[in-house]
């Protein structure tokens, strides 16, 4: 299809930005450079930088959140409410897109009238040197690589959707996800729960920018996925098996679980010790096509590097499930408990109410 037949513009792109100058250059770069029929609506969320100036500067339209940030998900959806688009393409500000990844995206819309939503991963070329950025974005990229391409979820980094069908579902939860988090994930399961069809297009990718210390991933990973995702789940148990949720990733995790078991049981059975290391060696095991890919990627000594950090990402997103599951059981008992006491409270009225007219009676 020509850029004469398309409608003007034929995609929205969104980027919420807060506090965002030092990727916006290239992130905005990379939009204008795609030669396709679109608008860029820069989103932002109460920065404090020069987040909007930049934006204005590259040529993207300014939506202004007063008194923010309120969060990717609000960002979004003002952005969504302003554009003319009848695609919403959500894209993160640290993010690269790769040359016609507009025009991609566009063509599947035309030639899959069946799907609603596609999104695609960060590409195999992380920006941010050192091993965690480096582990981290290859994580990302190797898990959407080797993911379902009928996926059940979504995400709103670099994804599209129809904005009819975006609009239909009251976009993102901007009241629940006040942060970043996983409003993008909440959004693809309401999607499939609406029957609707999401795309993982592999070939869909964009560079990430974001430079990542250990104790800035262990913090988002533990507060704005693990334990918000694993609410998810409690919540809809029938949701997404695919992505981070594969039965390896949860073999693992249940193998992570053990190891510390035994090895917190070494201290009177130190026998268990072996016990921990065999549960260790079997999650190193069940991930060593991930553990090939990143020797591939920059070599075996960062490889290495990479799996005691992979370990105790397993280690952490168990112990942020079984504190989501018992949140989740004390939550059920409180409502039950206050459930029972508004029926006794209520059969007691009944009761005085019965007393009171036998006694009019008498």
């Amino acid at each position: 299809m020509s850029p004469e037949k398309i409608p003007s513009p034929a995609i929205s792109v969104i980027v919420p930005a807060f506090n965002a100058a030092v990727y916006l250059p290239r992130c905005l770069q990379a939009v204008f450079s795609s030669g396709w029929s679109f608008e860029c609506i820069v989103v932002n969320d109460g920065s404090t930088d020069d987040s909007a100036l930049i934006a204005g500067r590259a040529g993207a339209r300014v939506v202004h959140v007063s008194e923010g940030p309120f969060g990717p998900a609000y960002a979004r959806n003002r952005g969504a409410e302003a554009a003319y688009g009848k695609i919403l393409f959500f894209l993160d500000a640290d993010i690269v897109l790769a040359p016609g990844a507009l025009r991609r995206v566009w063509t599947l819309f035309q030639e899959r009238p069946d799907v609603v939503a596609v999104f695609g991963s960060y590409d195999n070329r992380p920006a941010a040197p050192g091993v965690v950025s480096r582990y981290r974005n290859l994580l990302h990229h190797f898990v959407h690589q080797n993911g379902n391409r009928e996926a059940s979820t979504f995400w709103a980094g670099c994804g599209a959707i129809r904005r009819s069908v975006f609009e239909k579902i009251s976009g993102f939860d901007e009241q629940r996800f006040s942060r970043p988090s996983i409003e993008d994930i909440e959004l693809g399961y309401r999607l499939r729960k609406a029957g609707h069809r999401i795309l993982l297009d592999k070939g869909l990718q964009g560079t990430h920018l974001k430079q990542w210390s250990f104790c800035s991933m262990v913090r988002t990973d533990i507060t704005s996925r693990a334990i918000p995702w694993s609410r998810l789940i409690k919540e809809t148990p029938k949701g997404s098996s695919d992505l981070n949720l594969r039965p390896m990733q949860k073999a693992s995790v249940t193998l992570m679980g053990l190891a510390s078991v035994f090895l917190a049981l070494t201290v009177v059975w130190p026998q268990a010790l072996t016990l921990s290391a065999l549960a260790i060696a079997k999650v190193v095991f069940l991930n060593r096509k991930l553990y090939a890919f990143f020797g591939r990627q920059h070599g075996t000594l960062f490889a290495v590097a990479c799996i005691p950090l992979h370990l105790l990402y397993y280690l952490y997103s168990g112990l942020s499930y079984l504190y989501a599951c018992a949140e989740f059981r004390i939550s059920k008992l409180t409502k039950k408990g206050a459930s029972s006491l508004r029926s006794e409270v209520q059969s007691i009225k009944v009761e005085k109410l019965e007393q009171t007219l036998v006694d009019r009676d008498r």
